[in-house]
């Protein structure tokens, strides 16, 4: 399996929260299970860990790191060293969901979109670029969407002179449920960023450093610097 494309939705309330507490009183509640009923509800169409998984890396994670339990979460984070990679584990935390795609697929969805070729990596995840994508999908039917993807990626195939008969390629029925399905969610992921309130997006990806997360004013490293 291929390099996954992120964009994490985040409760900001519910990470305010997190940050405010001392160090000591996030792992007592993160062990005791504490927090579950005020993490966000999980939506039922977006990924995410569930609570045992998503503490058990947020334990695992400060185990590790040497901090003073009276000290308040985000200025431990600001002082210690990947402290990048805590807050991210924290939004984790606060997030009702995400949006999960294959890398190779995201320039696919992402140059329907825009009408454009992403021409690199640093294009797929530039802020310019997803401040596009947000208002070039706000108000498309997410079918709509889905069928442009779909129509784009078989003509990509026919030009490379594959084949789109299903019973010579098992792969291609499977493909197309894909792509119809993700290009379909990150419309809704998308939706929901752009019009609720105190939801925001976070854009990333497997492997990336964590303070690369996101851009603008919430990119990690900046909201930790603030």
């Amino acid at each position: 399996m291929g390099i996954e494309s992120i964009v994490l939705l985040v409760e900001q309330p519910c990470l305010n929260s997190l940050l405010e507490l001392t160090w000591g009183q996030l792992y007592s509640g993160m062990e005791k299970g504490d927090f579950r009923e005020s993490r966000p509800m999980a939506d039922n169409r977006l990924g995410r860990l569930f609570d045992i998984d998503c503490e058990a890396e947020i334990l695992d994670w400060m185990y590790l790191v040497e901090c003073e339990p009276e000290k308040n979460v985000k200025s431990s984070l600001q002082n210690i060293k990947d402290g990048s990679e805590g807050l991210l584990k924290l939004m984790q935390w606060a997030s009702p969901g995400q949006w999960e795609s294959w890398e190779a697929r995201t320039y696919l969805y992402l140059d329907v979109a825009l009408g454009r070729e992403i021409a690199n990596r640093d294009d797929l995840y530039s802020q310019s670029t997803w401040n596009a994508i947000i208002q070039s999908l706000a108000g498309i039917p997410e079918e709509e969407f889905a069928q442009k993807v779909c129509l784009d990626w078989m003509d990509r195939r026919k030009k490379l002179g594959e084949t789109l008969d299903e019973t010579k390629d098992p792969k291609i029925i499977p493909t197309y449920e894909a792509h119809d399905r993700t290009s379909r969610l990150l419309v809704y992921a998308l939706t929901r960023w752009n019009n609720e309130n105190g939801l925001i997006g976070i854009v990333g990806r497997e492997h990336m450093d964590a303070q690369k997360w996101g851009h603008g004013d919430f990119n990690i490293r900046n909201m930790l610097n603030s």
